[in-house]
């Protein structure tokens, strides 16, 4: 052991960071004007050994016939990635088809190994792998960045994320492949298709974030088909008959149950050939915004800033809990202004009774409907804004009080006026006119404002990008200054928060009223279908490749489903002890009623909650394969230390 360790030593110590076939994966992006004496420290920093505490990169400027434009290739050797793979702990599989941690030391028991194959690794994987030697590169004992005294530096603290904050570095982003981007391409959106998607090739080109989005997308779809299929006849032959729709209702509740469930089986299916249900976690570095008194972790033992967690706590609950409550109080007044406009609509329809007069009863739908788009995306910004001045030490408590804020405020902004004329109002007429209004008109808002939009203006700027390209002679091959100068001007994508908050409330839209709106879910249909081809059409023309990132599940977004799910338990046992026919069977008593509708409310949500323990959320085979490499972990410590011990008795 102590023998392989030593090698592995040396294999950094003399890693070679000069390769004849450079290939470039991440561009670096400096500020116009950065100092010499910057850009000196920094690339010596990426291509120094990693025994003097450097990444033992390669990096490349980009150069033109005006000479270096602050623009940096960034690349590995083919050891060196494969030295990076075993850093970060990527699971590959296996020539005995079981999934296994990479190490060098055992490359060669690894399925598709070769010295000379370099497509080993996927492209997102390398590009990971040179964005955690990046961000791992730590200041020693300069005090301050070289060139900029107010730029501070500690020991240990992280110098791209110092140069991030101090405006230095303007961007970091991998490079898209061309040849495998346009093979993709052709593959997932560039022609229409029955089938599913493809996944793995997704995955290997964006990582398993991405992947699982889409995954989740499709998987989502098709659940909601039989809901779509069941929902027509009610539409079409049962309108008013409520009580036929007890069953339609019984049967969303236990598909919203069983349909969440599965995912979770199919997730681990897909992680598990992904080799991320296997990955350690990694020890999470302070964000990049996050200050403080430099102090010490307890954890690593490194300095860092400080931040009192009494601080972040008064921040949270005397500024941001009474702004998130008066925002959620606007909401409402505003709904108030959108039930106003729904009588004035309707006292002027009894007045004409003309076509026009009936056009004019949705008007104040669509117009709450875009003013509710609005607000959601203004609340977005003032709700990131707040969370980053809360001071969160981690990126995942970050996310974690960004989702719950924009959440809270999402689901009440979009479905208040769903319950109060569903509980105050009583009018099921409305109530399904403005569900539908709502789900439509949101969808439409974000197929544009998401996709079409940034697309239309991405060709404009590529249009004018060519142009001026071809018109410069460069020094080096012109289609890759090209592509670098285009990239880099695109649009950054911030995650997949969006597109699993439009997912959520469609869920939202499909469940909760179900009983009076049945079509709700031919529509989600609908718009899925076309939302798989714009968000693939997004990711691979509109905005910079995004940074793969590892991950077995889809986070804090399974647990928003599930409680939604658990709401529209409720919600649609109100709505069918509401009805005139269920109303009918006790007219004696409405306590008598209410008691029925609360005991079937528990019922329902036993079964539920029966229903997700008894379906395992890993498959049979999974689980096993996971207990034998926890077994074989266990054995192989063991062994380990009774090979020390022998060792020790020895001497």
């Amino acid at each position: 052991m102590a023998e392989e360790k030593k090698k592995l030593v040396e294999s950094w110590s003399f890693l070679d960071t000069v390769e004849s076939n450079f290939r470039p994966l991440v561009v670096i992006e400096l500020a116009k004007g950065t100092k010499e004496e910057t850009i000196e420290w920094l690339t010596k920093r990426i291509v120094d050994k990693k025994a003097n505490g450097g990444a033992q990169l390669l990096i490349k400027p980009l150069v033109t016939k005006n000479g270096v434009e602050n623009i940096y290739l960034v690349g590995a050797s083919h050891l060196r990635l494969l030295l990076g793979a075993e850093a970060v702990g990527l699971v590959k599989e296996c020539s005995d088809n079981s999934m296994r941690t990479f190490t060098y030391s055992s490359r060669k028991t690894f399925k598709h190994f070769a010295d000379d194959n370099h497509n080993f690794l996927t492209m997102a994987e390398c590009q990971y792998i040179i964005k955690h030697e990046l961000e791992n590169l730590r200041a020693k004992n300069e005090k301050m960045i070289p060139g900029y005294p107010q730029a501070k530096l500690y020991p240990g603290k992280s110098i791209v994320r110092r140069l991030l904050t101090s405006g230095i570095l303007v961007q970091i982003f991998p490079l898209h492949d061309r040849e495998e981007l346009k093979k993709l391409s052709h593959s997932w959106y560039g022609r229409v298709k029955v089938g599913y998607q493809p996944l793995d090739d997704i995955r290997c080109y964006f990582g398993e974030t991405i992947a699982l989005y889409f995954g989740f997308l499709e998987y989502f779809t098709f659940a909601l088909m039989p809901m779509a299929v069941i929902g027509i006849p009610y539409y079409v032959f049962a309108w008013e008959d409520y009580d036929k729709y007890v069953m339609f209702a019984t049967f969303n509740l236990l598909w919203s149950t069983v349909i969440l469930e599965v995912w979770k089986r199919i997730c681990a299916i897909l992680t598990y050939r992904w080799g991320t249900l296997l990955m350690k976690r990694q020890f999470e570095e302070p964000r990049p915004g996050f200050h403080g008194v430099l102090g010490i972790n307890p954890v690593t033992g490194r300095e860092e800033p400080v931040y009192s967690s009494i601080k972040r706590q008064l921040r949270i609950y005397l500024v941001s809990l009474p702004f998130v409550c008066l925002c959620l109080y606007f909401s409402l007044y505003v709904m108030m202004i959108y039930f106003d406009l729904e009588q004035w609509a309707l006292d002027y329809h009894k007045e004409n009774e003309s076509n026009f007069s009936s056009l004019m009863l949705y008007v104040p739908s669509i117009i709450y409907a875009v003013v509710i788009e609005i607000m959601n995306r203004i609340y977005r910004y003032a709700a990131e804004f707040l969370t980053s001045w809360e001071n969160h030490r981690l990126e995942s408590s970050y996310q974690n009080h960004l989702i719950l804020k924009v959440l809270v405020f999402n689901f009440l902004n979009c479905f208040a006026s769903l319950f109060y004329i569903a509980f105050v109002l009583f009018d099921m007429k409305l109530l399904r006119q403005s569900l539908a209004t709502l789900l439509i008109t949101s969808q439409i808002l974000n197929q544009f404002a998401e996709s079409l939009l940034p697309y239309w203006l991405q060709k404009r700027y590529n249009r004018r990008m060519k142009k001026r390209m071809c018109s410069k002679k460069t020094d080096m091959d012109l289609s890759l200054a090209e592509q670098v100068n285009m990239e880099k001007e695109m649009g950054t994508y911030l995650g997949t928060f969006d597109d699993y908050l439009e997912l959520f409330l469609q869920f939202g839209y499909v469940s909760l009223f179900s009983c009076v709106y049945p079509l709700a879910a031919v529509f989600a249909v609908l718009n899925n279908i076309t939302e798989i081809y714009s968000d693939a059409l997004k990711m691979c023309r509109v905005y910079k490749r995004p940074f793969a990132e590892p991950t077995a599940n889809i986070g804090v977004w399974q647990l928003a489903f599930e409680t939604m799910s658990v709401i529209s338990v409720v919600t649609n046992c109100i709505l069918i002890g509401m009805s005139p026919q269920v109303d009918a069977l006790f007219p004696d008593s409405k306590m008598d009623l209410v008691l029925t509708v609360a005991l079937v409310e528990h019922l329902l949500l036993a079964i539920k909650f029966i229903m997700a323990f008894v379906i395992p959320d890993k498959p049979r085979d999974i689980q096993m394969k996971l207990a034998k490499l926890e077994f074989e972990s266990l054995e192989a410590l063991k062994q380990q230390q009774m090979k020390l011990a022998a060792e020790s008795l020895k001497e």
